[in-house]
């Protein structure tokens, strides 16, 4: 599954790393995103 997660903020940051933790999501995407948000998803 692929997700796309809104914003920018620590709690899009919490979202996407409890994402990345789940084995059925293969790509993770935040618009805009953050520094620490790109360790985890990629940012668009």
């Amino acid at each position: 599954m692929k997700i796309l997660v809104v914003g920018g903020g620590g709690r899009e940051h919490a979202i996407c790393w409890k994402l990345n933790n789940e084995k059925n999501v293969e790509k993770i995407y935040c618009a805009p995103g953050n520094p620490g948000i790109a360790k985890v998803a990629e940012c668009v």
